[in-house]
């Protein structure tokens, strides 16, 4: 039975036009699906579905989101993430791979508006939940979050009076209104990779939403564990951030919107 698959040029350029027919016919395509942004369940069959090819440095897993999710498209990730996403996808566990290092911590983000010369930008605020490891350090060596931080160029931020410089290459993936993805450049000159990948959609408020439409650009404010801490209101957020700033423990940059 043809299926609702929203298959992107991209896609069906890695996959070739032969695979890529056989899934629009149905012959390869489940009917039903976990999505793999939201992780509720789906229909090719009922609703608009889009693939999603997951590229590592051997293998590749195509999986399917719903359209309202996500669009088609490649996502380049290191090898360990793709089989974490392997696992999710077959429900041997039931998360998605946030990051690309080899640490257990995972990246805690909140949304925010900051103000910052006299204008409210919209902000992510970027904390793992322990220290992360340089790849290849021994294990308990420190936290390396900072520093590999700043090595793929985020700005050491003294304080919050200017909006700090654009990373290029970086963008943040918002989905019918809700966050999904953070992505990097991929190496050497390849497709984006994701830096941070949502387990479940983040919701933001009407007001962040505003003002990103408005700007499409997000600042993207980063800590070492420890450093910022989950706060309730962005008065308390603002503080945090500011302490942070003043212990020499908090990056920044401006990364452009990607959807809408």
């Amino acid at each position: 039975m043809p299926r609702m698959l929203d298959v992107s040029d991209d896609v069906r350029a890695e996959i070739g036009d032969e695979e890529a027919d056989r899934l629009l016919a149905g012959e390869n395509t489940p009917g039903s699906y976990d999505c793999t942004s939201c992780r509720t369940p789906g229909d090719s069959g009922q609703e608009r579905t889009s693939t999603v090819l997951f590229v590592g440095e051997e293998t590749a897993v195509l999986a399917f989101a719903h359209a309202s999710c996500l669009p088609s498209q490649i996502v380049t990730v290191s090898e360990e993430q793709l089989q974490g996403a392997v696992r999710s996808i077959t429900r041997e566990d039931g998360t998605v791979p946030t990051e690309a290092t080899p640490s257990q911590a995972v990246l805690g983000v909140t949304s925010g508006l900051v103000l910052i010369e006299g204008e409210l930008h919209p902000a992510l605020v970027v904390e793992p939940t322990g220290p992360i490891a340089r790849p290849g350090a021994a294990p308990g060596g420190g936290d390396d979050f900072l520093p590999l931080l700043i090595e793929q160029g985020f700005l050491p931020v003294a304080s919050l009076d200017t909006v700090p410089p654009v990373l290029h290459g970086w963008s943040v993936l918002l989905a019918m209104g809700q966050l999904h993805a953070v992505f990097q450049p991929g190496p050497h000159g390849s497709a984006p990779v994701a830096w941070w990948q949502a387990h479940q959609p983040l919701q933001v408020t009407d007001e962040w939403r505003t003002a990103v439409n408005k700007t499409r650009t997000v600042l993207l404010f980063a800590g070492p564990a420890g450093s910022i801490g989950r706060q309730p209101r962005e008065d308390l957020l603002r503080d945090a951030l500011d302490g942070a700033a003043a212990r020499g423990l908090l990056a920044a940059g401006a990364m452009p919107l990607a959807g809408t």
